[in-house]
């Protein structure tokens, strides 16, 4: 056994029951084949769809590149114009394979499709195995935290099914004052809810390996006693009844090895979070019904709210830790991805379905936030390129990944795109800045005096393929009546959409820049380190702003000015980019504050169903976390 098998000793005070340890072996990524090619719970025309995903995108990027290259083709190819193509054809392929999934998404959730047999509207299923609910934590407020965990208790309890699960909280906190802390509010918690023996409590004292490792070491000491796991985030909240259904389907189908659940974004009080939730309650069924209809039996784990079969997880989900030096070596950050391919190279089918609701999550308060956990998220993925190659796996897993690592390197690529439409028309017309400064140099006018028809074509279908999705979503939306009126009605929830879509808009250049950045540095060799994750608090100071964001605000505003020197005509062409540069530090100000978060409220925009019908789970975590929060006011006053 590795040293990294070996579990790690408790630091503090441990309440565990007796240990049932289930070996665990790290997984070679160079010798290994596939098993089972063929699952019993594949869908019966999975090739045909996969066929109709990926046929689709290639039709739609080979229509796309040919009208490019009718454009470009007029007087000849340039160097420059070669280059532009290079950057066109597979970013025009990332929105074509998101459009086309979306439009499998759309069908699917119009027609109402369900997986392994789980249907919500049936009687609750009685389980005859038992299941570990883990919480892994680091370095998170534990009142809140355990706040969260009792609601799902209560939640669980109510089914009349307690028996069948055991909870754990899983600390990885490296402060000994957090780690106290938590010791304490745990003993309140089996208080409260009667927890005691089935409420369980432990600290690594070696948080080696992160999250991942932390799983990996209660199952090495724990995970022969329960034939599933369910796996929780900090932030997560899930019903009874959806865990229940989660883990009847494991026990009924014995090749299923993960089935992931779509965890909907809540409690979003500022702007951005509300954008974020408004978003991914609209938009996200038709991605999600879109990736579950094609992955079929290859789906992804995003590494929470989802139920694992603990044996398939100890056998082929052990990582290795990468060779090299950080960031690409070391331990496997965005290990979620990783797992689920092992474990179907294991022989385990994966699946998600997203049309079981009682799963939520909570989305980061600011676009700062976002992009802290997005740099980690960068490093990650990046990391996957030492993965992607390993022998055996199945090449939709192979898919996930490659995905993953295209996702960081659009931005960039954009960035490129977007200059060398600019210098083409430079470079034709013969213009250096000397002499553009008395002449009205335009890209627009340049671009149509190529090919007007064309270049209309071009703007349009990339337009409308990228902004599709949406559209798809809204119109899904007006389709169920509960869900609509959830989201303030069909008026509100378009007016909703139109604005997510326009402060998105204003904060792509600042996304762009900044995995830009993000990519540039992991490829420099620079770690991304492991913090705590801020949860509800959106406050933004003003100096913290013009720190993040000064450079890049500078740095749009110089390059509005240079591109007005030019040409007023270029200012204008460049002004989607430079104005988000420019507002950078009002556009983060604004959407980081509550204040207009609760005033969109009031009018029940940008508003979900939860908060206009609130389901009984996320109301009794609010009281408790309200209780918890007044409880740690009390002795500071």
């Amino acid at each position: 056994m590795s040293e990294s098998a070996i579990p790690t000793p408790d630091a503090g005070h441990a309440v565990l029951p007796p240990e049932s340890p289930l070996p665990m072996p790290e997984q070679s990524l160079r010798e290994s084949r596939l098993y089972n090619r063929r699952l019993p719970t594949a869908p019966r025309l999975i090739f045909w769809r996969r066929l109709f995903v990926f046929g689709g995108t290639l039709v739609m990027t080979t229509m796309a590149s040919w009208m490019m290259w009718d454009v470009l083709a007029v007087g000849g190819i340039t160097v420059l114009e070669a280059c532009l193509m290079m950057f066109f054809v597979p970013l025009f392929a990332w929105v074509a394979l998101s459009f086309v999934g979306s439009l499998a998404g759309f069908q699917a959730l119009v027609r109402g499709l369900r997986k392994l047999g789980i249907d919500p509207a049936q009687p609750l299923p009685r389980l005859s195995t038992r299941t570990a609910l883990l919480m892994p934590t680091y370095h998170e407020e534990p009142g809140r935290l355990m706040a969260g965990l009792q609601a799902i208790y209560e939640s669980v309890a109510a089914t009349g099914q307690l028996d069948q699960f055991d909870f754990f909280i899983l600390s990885d906190s490296r402060r000994e004052e957090v780690g106290r802390e938590e010791e304490r509010v745990y003993a309140q918690l089996c208080e409260r809810a009667g927890g005691h023996g089935r409420i369980f409590y432990r600290r690594r004292g070696d948080n080696s390996g992160r999250k991942a490792g932390n799983i990996a070491d209660w199952v090495r000491r724990f995970g022969g006693a329960y034939p599933q796991m369910l796996i929780l985030d900090a932030d997560s909240l899930m019903t009874g009844d959806t865990i229940i259904r989660l883990c009847a389907a494991m026990e009924r189908h014995q090749d299923v090895g993960l089935i992931q659940s779509l965890p909907v974004v809540v409690n979003g009080r500022t702007l951005f979070a509300r954008m974020q939730q408004f978003g991914g309650r609209v938009y996200g069924p038709v991605v999600a019904y879109g990736v579950a209809w094609w992955h079929g039996a290859e789906s992804n784990y995003w590494g929470h709210n989802a139920v694992i079969r603990t044996r398939a997880f100890a056998d082929h989900a052990g990582l290795p830790a990468l060779p090299g030096r950080q960031p690409f070596g070391g331990h496997i950050l965005s290990h979620d991805f990783v797992e689920a391919a092992l474990m179907r190279r294991g022989g385990w089918s994966t699946h998600m379905v997203p049309y079981l609701g009682g799963s939520y999550e909570e989305g980061p308060p600011t676009l700062t936030d976002l992009l802290v956990r997005d740099r980690r998220w960068c490093q990650g993925n990046l990391q996957h390129s030492k993965v992607v190659g390993a022998s055996g796996l199945h090449w939709i897993s192979r898919m996930h990944m490659l995905c993953g690592i295209a996702h960081y390197f659009t931005a960039p690529m954009w960035a490129m795109l977007m200059l060398i439409g600019i210098a083409i028309p430079l470079q034709q017309g013969g213009i250096d800045l000397a002499q553009a400064l008395h002449l009205p140099f335009s890209p627009v006018h340049y671009w149509r005096h190529e090919d007007q028809a064309g270049v209309v074509w071009v703007f349009a279908v990339t337009m409308a393929v990228l902004l599709a999705p949406k559209a798809m979503g809204y119109i899904a939306l007006l389709l169920a009546p509960a869900e609509r009126r959830g989201c303030g009605g069909g008026l509100r929830a378009l007016l909703g959409v139109l604005l997510e879509t326009l402060l998105a808009a204003l904060m792509a250049p600042i996304v762009m820049y900044l995995q830009s950045r993000g990519v540039a540095e992991v490829l420099a060799g620079k770690d991304s380190g492991w913090d705590a994750q801020q949860r509800d608090d959106g406050t933004v100071p003003w100096w913290a702003l013009v720190r993040s964001y000064g450079g890049l605000s500078l740095f749009g505003v110089l390059a509005g000015g240079m591109a007005y020197a030019v040409s007023p005509s270029l200012a204008a062409w460049m002004s989607p980019v430079v104005i988000g540069m420019v507002l950078a530090i009002p556009v983060v100000k604004l959407t980081s504050s509550r204040a207009a978060g609760q005033w969109l409220a009031r009018h029940r925009v940008l508003t979900i169903p939860e908060e206009h019908d609130p389901p009984r789970l996320l109301l009794r975590a609010a009281e408790l976390r309200r209780q918890a929060a007044e409880a740690m006011a009390g002795p500071a006053q």
